[in-house]
């Protein structure tokens, strides 16, 4: 597959794009349903040293462009000044905004510059910790954890932040008022919850239902963790980290013990097992986290590599994000605890790849939401994703290496469009991939 080809496809697919039922078009907009959801994860520390939300809506058409319908922004609040690491998530105001983004009245436009372009909009929220000097602690200490008469952090590690006691009734309150400023004031349209393994299931589910008893105001709800608890609590989306790792251990042998690309289904099984209908796990080849240790063309072996890794973690269930810079190849780690720029004209081939693979995903019902036949092999991840209009077959080489896949009986010799470059083959009774070459086929 050549980048020539992958830019002709993006012309052909004009003809594909039409608007989503969960977008609105001619300025409004709607939240989009979870397994309906491309998300675009922005950290503003990569966009200006200062005035970020300013510099973040003037790439708002680009975000849009690659295909998205909800925008998370990471923590957007004041950053605590004792112990302090400078992250952004130790908050000092959970009403307050960080001065080195900008203001409020500036975020609020960013909000509504997003809204015109039928985007919703997620924060972050950080439940688990405050900073030592969010002024919770002077005003009401009993609603942090004691030990031995002191305050003390979640974890010896997270020295910068201070642990809250979810065993106050008052403190769970007014987080949840706080959480509703955002949502009422604001109109941001749902939460990106940090940390969520660590806070109780029974706040959760109080906080979820005080949000969704908010009149006329739909949000998407999403946890950073992996208990299935979570979709009991009201969180429609949460994270797939055990599938994140299924797909480092299948493309990376190095991580430990071969494993065969049809690993791959039972990952996808056992993450989705009890899960309620329509709730989705988020998946992804980085994100802010996983940036600060390495980028996903180093982490999967390449440019090449790393796309594979996207269509294997995005196409197979659904739920997809891309973090800020890696749709245009930032090579290093990316440490979110300060300013590091990145250059939005790089790599602009990978930029079109993602935004072809994503209007794809947006135009295609079947590919996010099809019922999937796996077809296991050792080298190759193949599955057909189907609904009553379309049968969709992906096929990833997962290795550095050429080869072979004996095609599915329903799909040798049949004739097929190539989605990527809008050509027209016949297909064989197999087929040959290149190392990381991925087809999906019509």
């Amino acid at each position: 597959m050549t980048y020539k080809n992958i830019f002709a496809g993006l012309m052909a697919a004009m003809l594909l794009v039409s608007c989503s039922s969960d977008c609105t078009c001619e300025g409004g907009y709607e939240v989009p349903a979870p397994e309906d959801v491309v998300m675009y994860q922005v950290n503003p520390r990569v966009f200006a040293p200062e005035k970020s939300f300013n510099a973040v809506a003037e790439h708002l058409d680009s975000i849009k462009a690659l295909g998205t319908n909800v925008v998370w922004f990471m923590p957007i609040y004041p950053v605590g000044q004792i112990k302090t690491v400078n992250s952004p998530y130790c908050i000092s105001d959970y009403k307050g905004v960080n001065p080195e983004f900008g203001t409020l009245e500036e975020f609020k436009n960013v909000v509504a510059s997003c809204h015109d372009r039928g985007m919703s909009v997620i924060i972050d929220w950080v439940a688990n910790h405050t900073s030592w000097d969010n002024w919770w602690i002077e005003e009401h200490p009993e609603w942090y954890t004691h030990e031995n008469g002191e305050i003390v952090p979640p974890i010896k590690d997270w020295a910068d932040v201070a642990d809250l006691n979810f065993d106050n009734p008052e403190m769970r309150l007014a987080m949840i008022d706080a959480m509703k400023f955002w949502a009422v004031e604001v109109g941001v349209d749902g939460f990106r919850c940090d940390a969520a393994d660590f806070v109780p299931f029974d706040f959760w589910k109080q906080c979820c239902d005080s949000l969704r008893a908010i009149p006329d105001h739909k949000l998407l709800l999403l946890a950073e963790g992996k208990r299935k608890d979570h979709f009991d609590a009201g969180f429609e989306m949460n994270y797939a980290w055990d599938y994140l790792e299924a797909v480092r251990r299948v493309f990376n042998p190095k991580r430990g013990p071969y494993v065969p690309a049809s690993h791959l289904f039972e990952a996808d099984a056992e993450e989705y097992a009890g899960i309620p209908e329509g709730c989705v796990k988020l998946r992804f080849t980085t994100n802010h986290d996983e940036s600060d240790k390495m980028s996903p063309i180093s982490e999967f072996g390449g440019e090449k590599a790393s796309m594979a890794a996207f269509v294997a973690s995005t196409y197979l269930h659904g739920g997809a994000l891309v973090y800020g810079s890696q749709e245009v190849g930032y090579p290093g780690r990316i440490n979110f605890f300060k300013y590091v720029p990145v250059d939005w004209q790089n790599c602009q081939h990978l930029n079109q790849e993602y935004t072809r693979l994503l209007d794809l995903y947006n135009n295609i019902p079947a590919i996010r939401k099809g019922e999937i036949a796996a077809y296991p092999d050792e080298h190759i991840l193949a599955f057909q994703k189907s609904d009553e209009n379309d049968s969709i077959l992906v096929l990833v080489n997962v290795r550095h290496e050429d080869y072979p896949l004996t095609l599915p009986a329903e799909w040798a010799g049949k004739e097929c469009t190539d989605l990527m470059t809008g050509a027209k083959t016949v297909l064989g009774e197999s087929v040959m991939l290149a190392p990381y070459e991925y087809m999906i086929l019509k």
